[in-house]
């Protein structure tokens, strides 16, 4: 079945910078687009990123370009998403996502706290 575990959340102060990982099984990755997702407490899950299969196509919210960048390793099945410049704003629970015809799938979630 398809797994999505996230790593790489924690505390950082504003400025800071932090790579979360999404390493993924049960699916063939190289030929799936993969996503980065992230929901603040009391609002709705947002689109943060997304990087097409040959890693030459890659998308962003608007609040994040420049800042972030999404990157995925094939050999790895691991998908990245290396954010710099965090801002308190940032501060959310950080997914991984796939979707694989009509059904989407999730990991648990990595929580990123930006906060002084």
């Amino acid at each position: 079945q398809v797994q999505l575990v996230e790593s790489g959340g924690g505390l950082v102060q504003p400025g800071g910078s932090l790579r979360l990982s999404c390493a993924a099984s049960g699916f063939p990755f190289s030929v799936y687009g993969m996503s980065w997702y992230r929901q603040a407490p009391g609002k709705e899950r947002e689109l943060v990123a997304a990087i097409a299969i040959t890693d030459r196509s890659t998308s962003y919210a608007d609040s994040v370009k420049g800042r972030f960048t999404i990157s995925r390793d094939n050999a790895k099945n691991t998908v990245y998403l290396q954010m710099n410049s965090l801002k308190p704003e940032d501060t959310a629970v950080y997914y991984c996502n796939v979707r694989r015809g009509f059904n989407d799938y999730w990991g648990q979630g990595t929580q990123v706290t930006v906060s002084s």
